[in-house]
């Protein structure tokens, strides 16, 4: 990272916007570095690389100038939850004269690498690409063209016209599904409501039979008013921008985690697979998204009623505290004696719960030796502990 130097956030007179990612870190070489969780912009001559807001308003930044960059690699990398994610590498020159002071004037590693949570989208990398072979900056800084070696300059003006055309394309169609975005969004709002009309019906039936102490509240009703309560989401997710420090962030993340959940896991039979869990958290937190990894961080922070578990087999979940595995067990080995032999599937059916789950309660009967198993051509199946009798 020696060819980073230290800038204000603001576009040079000659200089336009291309594109942007969020949430990447940078890597010097092969080793991180403290920049991560940041804003990377891409523009004609430079990448730009700051914390959350700061380039949004013009303050401090780290630029790397693209006459640096020499050419790019891929590699692929795990993301902790769900598969993996592309780092991208880029290979720089020597450094140039001119340059300022940056973070890390000491380094020697002639690469650095850019990844993200989920990887670096790919119209980033794409326009990266283009406008790096676009050399704009060759240009604007005097060095498109050389008198004394006019068949040289030919070539490079056919691949700066190719490249600026490419990328005016790039933006006329970023243009375009914006628009496009915009036009849904309103759809959409269309449709909330109309649903939002419906529900307030339907709580003014609830309510009204509530205060007239008369009459029952409908199954149908009670299933509607249900699901239009779990459409509205959380009203105040929290996010990193919101708090002082990542300690902070988990922690606050961690409560609102059990507020959220104890209910659905309950109602669920006392455990929810991590999977499910990533799934109903997000669908809850409209836009603000969470990642696999700051999900999992989360969770490794839950204290109260709910806590989280991993099996033998690696599988994790959130279960209530007070979850009884002899007791489940008890109750797994009942069912399997009134069917003679059960699968994890026929068990997920019976039960309503994943597969996932039902595998790992007829795993955990069997170690606690309510169960034994027997593996044929046909699958796994378990049987009630004859030698218990």
């Amino acid at each position: 990272m020696n060819r980073f130097e230290y800038c204000a956030a603001r576009l040079a007179e000659n200089e336009s916007f291309v594109a942007k990612d969020r949430n990447i870190k940078l890597y010097d070489g092969d080793e991180k570095t403290s920049y991560e969780d940041g804003e990377l912009v891409l523009t004609s001559h430079r990448l730009l690389w700051g914390r959350n807001g700061e380039i949004a308003r013009g303050g401090n930044a780290l630029s790397l100038r693209l006459k640096y960059v020499q050419s790019f690699d891929e590699e692929e990398a795990s993301s902790m939850l769900f598969g993996r994610k592309k780092r991208i590498i880029l290979r720089l020159g020597p450094i140039l004269p001119d340059k300022t002071p940056g973070p890390m004037d000491y380094s020697v590693a002639s690469f650095v690498k850019i990844s993200g949570k989920n990887g670096v989208e790919p119209g980033f990398v794409q326009a990266l690409y283009e406008t790096v072979k676009a050399k704009i900056w060759a240009v604007t800084d005097g060095e498109s063209s050389n008198p004394s070696t006019p068949t040289a300059a030919e070539p490079s003006k056919r691949v700066l016209r190719t490249g600026i055309m490419g990328i005016e394309r790039n933006l006329v169609e970023k243009h375009k599904q914006t628009d496009e975005s915009i036009s849904l969004a309103f759809k959409d709002l269309g449709k909330l409501m109309e649903k939002a009309k419906e529900m307030v019906a339907v709580s003014k039936v609830v309510s009204a039979k509530i205060r007239e102490r008369h009459g029952d509240i409908s199954e149908d009703e009670t299933v509607r008013f249900k699901s239009y309560l779990m459409s509205l989401g959380i009203d105040d997710p929290v996010t990193r921008d919101g708090t002082r420090s990542n300690s902070e962030y988990f922690m606050k993340l961690s409560q609102q985690l059990v507020e959220m959940l104890l209910d659905p896991i309950t109602e669920a039979g006392g455990m929810m697979s991590l999977a499910d869990v990533y799934c109903r958290v997000n669908r809850a937190r409209g836009l603000e998204l969470l990642s696999p990894e700051d999900l999992l961080e989360a969770c490794k922070l839950l204290i109260g009623p709910i806590k989280l578990r991993q099996f033998p087999s690696g599988a994790m979940v959130l279960q209530l505290d007070n979850h009884d595995d002899e007791l489940v067990s008890q109750e797994t080995a009942e069912l399997v004696e009134k069917s003679t032999s059960i699968s994890a599937d026929e068990l997920a059916r019976v039960v309503g719960i994943s597969l996932l789950l039902a595998n790992e309660r007829l795993l955990t009967a069997e170690r606690l030796g309510k169960l034994c198993r027997d593996e044929s051509i046909e699958g796994l199946r378990f049987y009630p502990n004859l030698f218990l009798q």
